[in-house]
Parts: C-alpha cells; sequence; structure tokens
C-alpha cells in the first residue's frame, strides 16, 4: 500500500541545525497559525514555530484523519479554536503522544488527500513555518494512499511476543497488580469545569499504588506514570509483560443523558449489560482513534476458541474480583452507583489470562462525584475500599483456586 508520508527527521539540512541549538522546546505561534480553503475546496494549514523540529505527517482512514508528529512541541497556551476552520475538517487535538513526542491529529470529514508539505525556515530568527496543503480526492484514491508508516526512529517496537505463562507462585508471593489510570497525553478523557478524567486517575492510581505497597501483599505497577498517551494494546501489553496477577483500569467518565453517579465495577462481556455500558465501552475504545494509532488485528478463529479456553479459568476469578471490590467499596464509602456490577466490552479486559476490572470511580457529569473525586479525604476512603477488596479476593481466590481448576 502506498502511503502519504513525509518524514524530516535526521536528514535536515545544514540551516536547520542553528535553530535546533536553541533551548527549550519549539512553541507554537497563534498568529502564524491558521487553517484556510483554497481553491477547489483545497485546504491549507499553516503552523508557526519558535524553531524547527523534526516532524512527520501521515494520513488514516476509517476515520479519516492527518497527523502530525513533532519532537517536540509546546502545546501550553495555543488554543486550537483560533486556527479558524476550513471545509472538510472537523476537530482538531493537540498534545503529548509519549515522552518526547508530540502529536496534532485533524479529523477529515471529506477524502482530502495530503500533495504538499514543507517546512521553512528562518535563517536569522530560527523561526518555522510548516505548510501543509489538502485536495479534494475521490475515497478510493484516500484509502489507498492512507496507513500509519513504521519508522525504528519514531515508532514504539511491535507488541512483544506474550511469554509463556509462568509457574505458579507460592502463596506467601507477592500479588502483582497492574494498574491503569485511564486516557492519557493527547486524550483528556473526560472533562468538567477545568478537571480532566486523565489527572484525577492518575492521581488516584498513584494513591492506590502506595495503600497496596504499603501491605506488603501487593507489587504494583502502572501502565503510565505522568501524562501521556498509552494505547489499549500497549495497557494489556505491559499488564502481560509484567506477569501480572490482577489487572484494574480506573476511569470517571462523564455520560450526556441520565444522572449516573457513584462507583461501578466492570467486568468483559460482547453483550453490554445496559445501553449506558456499551456507550461507554465505545468511548473509552476511541481512546486510540483520537490519537491517531488504531488497534489492528482481529483473532482468528483458532484464537478465540483458545482464548475462551482461558477464560473458562479465568472469568469466574474475575467475577469473584468484581463482586469482592464492590462489597468494600461499599463498606468502606457507601459510594457505589444503583447498578454497582455491570458489563462491557471494554478492550483493556480483553486479556484472557489476567482477572482483570474496569472501576468507573464516579462521573464526571455528577457534580457530586467531581467534589468527591478532587477530596483527598475521599480518594483515601476510595482507595481503602479497593484494597480491601483485593485483599479479600486474595484470600478467597487461594481456597476457590482449586475448585474453579476442576
Amino acid at each position: 500500500m502506498s502511503r502519504i508520508f513525509v518524514f524530516l527527521a535526521a536528514m535536515w539540512v545544514a540551516s536547520v541545525s542553528a535553530a535546533q541549538e536553541l533551548s527549550g522546546l519549539a512553541r507554537v505561534a497563534a498568529d502564524g497559525s491558521r487553517l484556510s480553503e483554497g481553491w477547489r475546496g483545497s485546504v491549507s494549514l499553516e503552523l508557526g514555530l519558535s524553531q524547527g523540529v523534526p516532524w512527520r505527517v501521515f494520513q488514516l482512514d476509517e476515520p479519516r484523519r492527518m497527523v502530525l508528529d513533532f519532537r517536540e512541541v509546546d502545546w501550553s497556551g495555543f488554543d486550537v479554536l483560533e486556527l479558524g476552520q476550513a471545509e472538510g475538517v472537523g476537530a482538531v487535538r493537540v498534545g503529548q503522544f509519549r515522552p518526547g513526542w508530540s502529536r496534532m491529529v485533524l479529523d477529515l470529514e471529506d477524502s482530502l488527500l495530503l500533495s504538499e508539505a514543507s517546512m521553512a525556515l528562518d535563517d536569522e530568527t530560527g523561526q518555522a513555518k510548516l505548510t501543509l496543503k489538502l485536495v479534494r480526492a475521490s475515497a478510493e484514491d484516500y484509502a489507498a494512499k492512507a496507513g500509519a508508516p513504521r519508522d525504528s526512529r519514531w515508532d514504539l517496537p511491535d507488541p512483544a511476543q506474550v511469554a509463556p505463562k509462568r509457574e505458579e507462585r507460592p502463596d506467601w508471593a507477592p500479588i502483582i497488580v497492574v494498574l491503569d489510570p485511564g486516557h492519557g497525553g493527547i486524550d483528556p478523557g473526560a472533562e468538567r469545569d477545568g478537571a480532566q478524567e486523565k489527572e484525577l486517575m492518575l492521581i488516584l492510581a498513584r494513591e492506590l499504588r502506595d495503600a497496596l505497597r504499603r501491605t506488603g501483599s501487593f507489587e504494583v505497577i502502572l501502565t503510565r506514570d505522568e501524562d501521556v498517551f498509552v494505547s489499549l494494546e500497549r495497557r494489556v501489553s505491559i499488564a502481560h509483560e509484567a506477569g501480572a496477577d490482577v489487572f484494574i483500569s480506573l476511569h470517571a467518565d462523564a455520560l450526556q443523558q441520565g444522572h449516573a453517579t457513584g462507583a461501578t465495577v466492570y467486568t468483559l462481556s460482547e453483550e453490554a449489560s445496559d445501553a449506558a455500558s456499551a456507550q461507554m465501552a465505545e468511548r473509552h475504545d476511541r481512546a486510540d482513534i483520537l490519537a491517531g494509532v488504531d488497534l489492528t488485528g482481529a483473532d482468528d478463529g483458532v484464537a478465540d476458541v483458545l482464548l475462551d479456553l482461558a477464560r473458562l479459568e479465568t472469568q469466574p476469578r474475575t467475577n469473584l474480583l468484581a463482586e469482592s471490590v464492590v462489597h468494600t467499596i461499599r463498606e468502606a464509602s457507601g459510594t457505589l452507583n444503583k447498578k454497582p456490577l455491570r458489563q462491557a466490552g471494554f478492550s483493556v479486559l480483553k486479556a484472557a489470562d489476567i482477572p482483570s476490572i474496569l472501576i468507573e470511580v464516579g462521573f464526571l457529569s455528577s457534580h457530586k462525584d467531581l467534589t468527591r473525586l478532587q477530596d483527598p479525604n475521599w480518594r483515601a476512603v476510595m482507595v481503602a475500599g479497593i484494597r480491601d477488596g483485593l485483599l479479600k479476593w486474595r484470600d478467597e481466590d487461594r481456597i476457590l483456586r482449586d475448585l474453579v481448576r476442576q
């Protein structure tokens, strides 16, 4: 497949080196940046930068979008709304993709194909101007030329092969828990009154990690310990690489309809237990799309059978984990949703060999829940409830393990 892909990094001309000697990250100049429409429906994007940086651009399909990567740009103080609008371009998002990488994503409502891309540098000031031009094309032509590039200088390595199932550890060994603070980087998650789901969940995950470690019974790993984007696929890979005994994803979503409040614990099911759960699963799984990267690959028939066999053992243990956490959260704080146990097809719960749950600790669409999440004392109570649930599950799982395997 041919791809629209421009890559400028080590191959820069010598005149760029002077710009790169400047200290600090490149900043975006709002007065030198804009979206505009041109002849025959073409669209131009101009970005003014305080200095030149390595960059690349590529396009993706289903849904259509253009992705700009930089090493690295400081987006602080830049408002994407100041770019203006152009027909065929929808939402524009910017943020940190992962440490050292910045990203801009443009949703494309039409088949707009990249035709020109260049960065001009001012020899005296070191400032740079990135200019992109997109032209109208057929849907077929767009699809044929879209695709994510692979380059070791920019991309993470391919997911590692899952190691063979390890030998069972003795009962005295710490339980390995992978905590997954939802969203991050370019994907803020739910937002309300200046609060962002990604920030609140990282705070909660760190506090829960510390509480679990203090018991001496758990080894804890976070899928992210800073404000960076981590793909859904990578979150599950981290759990496998760590040899996790438990995977817990932490979220605080927002619902446009209804007045949901209180904590909810989710287990995996392709059939969502209710419409709201299905809607949230879809929203969560769009995180990769928001960052310009899609989960790829689908299990074939043979793999499905193997996964189903693995889940015969894991699912009862997962259900017990969810029930234990709901019970101890109820005892600790009482701030549970009226339907605290639910099911949905969240991608981060699809590790067939690891008991995995997703905890919606509250809803940012609820003012009451937002106030609680911002209260350190309330978070401490919630953390204690989750911690006690894991301890309860550990003890009951050991007793029932042999019975489950029969």
